[in-house]
């Protein structure tokens, strides 16, 4: 963790006069990746970010409780099917779907089992970018004085207008 001071100078004529003395504390993005590649949450622990790490768990959690679930209903309704297949056809449900209706139901969850598996990924894959972003933009300046000034101004060479935009940073 490098510490820089900065210190604004305002030239008034010929002297300089200090207005502020602060110091800038910058975060590394490849550290903050790393840590948050290593343990999810950790990089924006690392960027003083800690309000989305209970964001980034609950989407990790969410994700795991949602592969977990499809996947126990894809493998009940396809071994239901393979039995059928074979000739017993004492499951349970038996008389309550049709083989076609079986074949339907596992592509279903499979199909949310894939889907949580890359919701899973991208929560992974955001939380790490995130941290990086937020280690990026640590040390960036977010003054009150932010301000747009615009005037009109009349041109009396070619009798035109137009307006001036002056950003105040």
């Amino acid at each position: 963790m490098s510490i820089k001071k900065q210190i604004l100078v305002l030239l008034l004529g010929s002297a300089y006069t200090i207005i502020s003395a602060q110091e800038i504390i910058r975060k590394n993005p490849k550290q903050a990746g790393i840590y948050s590649a290593i343990i999810p949450g950790a990089g924006q622990a690392y960027t003083k970010k800690y309000w989305k790490i209970p964001i980034i768990y609950a989407g990790l959690i969410t994700s795991a409780y949602y592969i977990k679930e499809s996947n126990t209903s894809y493998q009940l309704y396809r071994n239901t099917y393979l039995d059928r297949n074979e000739g017993n056809n004492s499951d349970q449900f038996y008389g309550q779907y049709s083989n076609a209706d079986l074949i339907t139901l596992s592509n279903h969850y499979r199909r949310n089992r894939e889907i949580s598996i890359l919701c899973l990924v991208g929560t992974y894959i955001l939380n790490i970018v995130d941290a990086s972003v937020s280690a990026h933009l640590f040390d960036y300046d977010i003054g009150d004085d932010l301000s747009l000034y615009i005037q009109p101004i009349y041109f009396s060479e070619g009798h035109a207008a137009g307006l001036s935009l002056y950003f105040n940073l």
